[in-house]
Formats: C-alpha cells, sequence, structure tokens
C-alpha cells in the first residue's frame, strides 16, 4: 500500500480530513438503517425520511434558506448546474451570459446546449486579479438573455465575486441569475436569500465537509424549471408527468442516502464550529502563504494579494518549470499533495496567461491546516526554486522521474 501520510493542500478539489462525525454518521446509517426514503411505511423507511429533512434542514439553516424544500439534493454541483442550465434554456435561440472564470460544469452545458438547442452564450471577461466589472454584464445582456451564470469564487484564483452586485444588474433587466457555490458553501458566510440568488449550486465534498456525490440546487419560489430527469420520487406515483413540488420535481430515483447521512456530519461540524471561524483560520493561513510564496525568486503567484478578497486558493508557478513537474516534486519529495494544471476552468487560465503553458499549481487550505503546514509547503516551493535556478545556470538542477 502507498504511503498516504502528508501535508494534504487539495481542498478546493475535495476536503480532506473530514470531521469525525461524518464518517460515524454515514457508518452508522449504513449499518443500523440503509432503506430508501419516501419508498414505504415501515420504521426503516421513516428513518430515512426523517433524515433526509433533517440533511435539507441543516443545509438550509447553513446556506441562509428559509424554506428547506425550496433545495433538491443532487449528486453535487456538476449535477445542480446540469439540473439549472438545461431547466432555465429550454427554447432555440435563448441566450446566457457567463463570466470567464467559469467551470467546465457550466461552459459545458452551455456548448452542448448551442450544439444541441441552438441556445448562445456570452463570455464577461475578468482582469489578471479575476475581479468582474458588473457593467461588463451590464453590456453583455440581450433581449434575448434568460441566464446569468456566475461562479461565487474561482476554483482557479480564489477570487469571489461581486455577486450582489451582479444579482442587481441582472435583475434590473429581468434575467435570472444561477451562482456556483461549489467554492464558498461553508467556507465564506454569506445567505442565498439575503442575496437575493435565483438559483444557487453546491457541492458537499468540499467545504460542506461532507461526502462525495451529495450536494444539491436551491431555486428560489416563484421560479420553475423544466426536469431533464423524470423517475420515480415515491409521490403522485399514478401520473406519468414528474411531479410539480419541489423538491421531488427534480429529485427523481432513489437519493445517495449514505452520502446525505455524512452531509449532516459535515454541517451540524460547521453550524456547531461557525463558519465565520473557517473563514477567519483559512484566510490567515492563505495571507501567510501567499506573503511567503511571493518572496521567493522565480516564482509568480496569481489572483488577489489580499486573502480577504478571495477564498484559500493560492495559485502560483515556478519559472521554467511546468506545473504538473512541481506538482509532482511537492508529491514524492515532500509530501504535500496540491493541484496542477487547468483545473477544469480554461477561461480563467486563459485570462491569466497560463492556458497555453501547462496550467499552474494551485495551494488550497482547508479548517483542519496548520501553519506549521503551509510553512513547509512555502519551504518547499523555496527550494524547488532554488534548484530550478541552479539549473539554468547549468549546475545539477531538478530531477523528475
Amino acid at each position: 500500500m502507498p504511503d498516504l501520510e502528508g501535508i494534504y493542500l487539495d481542498n478546493a478539489s475535495t476536503s480532506y480530513p473530514k470531521p469525525k462525525a461524518v464518517y460515524e454518521a454515514v457508518s452508522e446509517f449504513a449499518l443500523s438503517c440503509g432503506a430508501s426514503p419516501g419508498r414505504g411505511a415501515y420504521p426503516r423507511a421513516l428513518e430515512a425520511e426523517d433524515m433526509l429533512a433533517r440533511c435539507r434542514s441543516d443545509v438550509a439553516k447553513l446556506l441562509g434558506v428559509r424554506n428547506p424544500t425550496r433545495i433538491a439534493f443532487a449528486s453535487g454541483s456538476t449535477e445542480a448546474l446540469n439540473w439549472a442550465i438545461k431547466g432555465v434554456l429550454t427554447r432555440p435561440g435563448d441566450h446566457a451570459v457567463v463570466t470567464a472564470l467559469e467551470h467546465n460544469a457550466v461552459l459545458r452545458p452551455l456548448q452542448w446546449l448551442n450544439r444541441t438547442r441552438e441556445v448562445t452564450w456570452s463570455v464577461v471577461p475578468c482582469n489578471d486579479d479575476g475581479h468582474v466589472e458588473p457593467a461588463d454584464i451590464a453590456e453583455a445582456i440581450r433581449p434575448e438573455t434568460r441566464l446569468l451564470c456566475a461562479v461565487h469564487a474561482s476554483n482557479v484564483l480564489g477570487t469571489l465575486l461581486p455577486i450582489r452586485d451582479i444579482v442587481e444588474v441582472a435583475h434590473g433587466r429581468g434575467v435570472p441569475v444561477l451562482v456556483d457555490g461549489s467554492q464558498t458553501a461553508g467556507s465564506v458566510p454569506f445567505s442565498v436569500e439575503d442575496l437575493e440568488i435565483d438559483l444557487f449550486a453546491f457541492t458537499g465534498h468540499k467545504s460542506l465537509l461532507g461526502p462525495p456525490g451529495s450536494g444539491g440546487l436551491y431555486v428560489r419560489p416563484g421560479l420553475e424549471i423544466e426536469t431533464w430527469k423524470e423517475g420515480g420520487t415515491g409521490l403522485h406515483s399514478e401520473s406519468l408527468d414528474a411531479p410539480l413540488e419541489m423538491p421531488a420535481r427534480l429529485e427523481a430515483g432513489t437519493p445517495n442516502t449514505w452520502g446525505l447521512a455524512g452531509l449532516i456530519g459535515g454541517v451540524e461540524w460547521l453550524l456547531h464550529t461557525g463558519v465565520e471561524y473557517v473563514r477567519g483560520h483559512e484566510m490567515h493561513l492563505a495571507q501567510r502563504l501567499g506573503d511567503e510564496l511571493r518572496q521567493i525568486a522565480n516564482v509568480l503567484v496569481y489572483g488577489p494579494s489580499d486573502a480577504s478578497k478571495k477564498t484559500s486558493v493560492v495559485l502560483a508557478n515556478v519559472a521554467s518549470l511546468n506545473s504538473g513537474d512541481v506538482g509532482l516534486l511537492l508529491a514524492e519529495r515532500y509530501g504535500i499533495a496540491v493541484r496542477t494544471g487547468l483545473h477544469c476552468a480554461p477561461l480563467a487560465h486563459e485570462a491569466i496567461g497560463t492556458l497555453h503553458s501547462g496550467g499552474a499549481v494551485r495551494f488550497s487550505i482547508g479548517p483542519f491546516n496548520t501553519q506549521e503546514e503551509v510553512d513547509a509547503a512555502a519551504a518547499a516551493v523555496r527550494e524547488i526554486a532554488s534548484a530550478a535556478r541552479c539549473r539554468q545556470r547549468g549546475g545539477h538542477g531538478v530531477h523528475v522521474r
């Protein structure tokens, strides 16, 4: 078996470790219940139904949603974003506006709609720090625009977008707003309803500290979207049409009960600990790591230098080295786990000039990382950069197997 000990700085992909309660909740539900919710009146089925309702209520409380039934559970934010995009952009000629920071979970559904339904979309640019001007969004909106897609925070640069201002601009033109909250739900304090967001996609396995295969979509009251997945819900089974009621309208099929049981453990840990505390801890460590990396010769750090303007992501490159090689060195020589490459967000890398040069190295901090760990990461990059400079001068350099 490989040695998995080391420093984990890839929390923007999947948070690790999880709170102990997450592992215990998955095990307990699997061993003591194991039934499907909404499919029977026997005790195990009712227990599963209660668990699902508890999870929905906890997530609603964390996200600032008053009515938990407006949250439909999905396998993660990718499925939730597909629900929203394909559920709103249903007619040929519909138009969407997106930012240059969007993940492929937004871009690829739009590309598919362009090919199959003649839906068009426009990209609003960002600057080198990932900032998007609401005025540019206003300019991109057309009479046929039916949806604005805006990531809450870039998974590449960590930049937090001015969602309140973006929503105000879109609503002023009568356009609903879909926000991808994959990087902020659980790590940044906010309220979906206070921000007047129409559609909010979230995933459980990142900052909500839950298992993979969990997540969902919030749909504001009064907004109805078309379904793109139909099947059994345990509700109105006599009808061949999907139910109109949320959340059953979107939740066809048997839910990931094990994953949602674990999600309760993560969300309740956050409710008890406080997202504000998590935000402060991660922001302090991200600021420290970013400041240290900026002091290293031949290291380029991207995105905002002020950690209060972004999530816990720190993106960097070592001059003359491919990001994949740096990631491999960090893993093999120093036991540090990071994410390299394009991070499934090609337009963001195009904006900062790294699309055709191998992307960049992403360090992403979680609530259980320590100052000693980020200091060790900075020291490792310093050694790698020093060895790269030595190689450029003709000495012994960096060798990657």
